[in-house]
């Protein structure tokens, strides 16, 4: 079976002083650079928003980071602007290796956030990687990067429903832990049958 590791997010906004800051979450860098030996396919995600995207608290009247409202598609945390298109927040971490197969960009759309690398929020839009993945025969996959609880785990909620063999390395992953989302997060991969390393 063919593998890959699939990066997610590993950028200066979700780093040490950047403005939506993962605690430790520069400690993934040299995990998942190390990580990148023993694969032959890897692949990199990039939160990439457009200014005022609705995922952002600034967006809406009276809200703040964090707050939660319904959306379309339903709940959606609200975050501090992040990740902007074209700014340093939502370059790679310098320290990265960013050899890669395909650097995907998520949440460009203004309406949804993305925290999957295969859906949009709504679970419906598809950004296009099963399609990648499946024609390159890939079916194994290992996921590390930021969140844990958000982007990560999305990510490998959904490649698990899609009949991915997928393992999440967490010791080359970080959490918010946003009101628990963390242990959550840990426990709703191991039911979908996620491998935790």
């Amino acid at each position: 079976m063919s593998q890959a590791l699939i990066v997610i997010d590993v950028q200066n906004d979700f780093c040490s002083g950047g403005a939506l800051a993962v605690p430790d979450g520069d400690e993934v860098v040299a995990p998942i650079n190390d990580l990148m030996r023993d694969f032959a396919t890897v692949i990199l995600t990039q939160d990439w928003h457009p200014a005022g995207h609705s995922s952002f608290a600034s967006t809406h009247v009276s809200k703040h980071p964090f707050d939660t409202i319904e959306m379309s598609y339903g709940s959606q945390v609200l975050w501090p602007d992040h990740c902007v298109q074209g700014s340093a927040g939502a370059e790679f971490h310098p320290d990265l290796i960013t050899r890669g197969d395909l650097i995907l960009r998520k949440g460009f759309r203004s309406v949804v956030d993305s925290y999957s690398a295969f859906f949009e929020n709504d679970k419906k839009t598809a950004t296009g990687l099963e399609g990648y993945l499946r024609n390159r025969g890939i079916t194994r996959l290992t996921l590390a990067g930021l969140a844990t609880d958000f982007c990560v785990a999305f990510s490998a909620l959904d490649a698990a429903r899609l009949g991915f063999d997928v393992t999440v390395e967490l010791q080359a992953c970080r959490g918010i832990d946003l009101d628990g989302s963390l242990d959550r997060a840990l426990a709703d991969m191991t039911a979908a049958g996620v491998g935790l390393k």
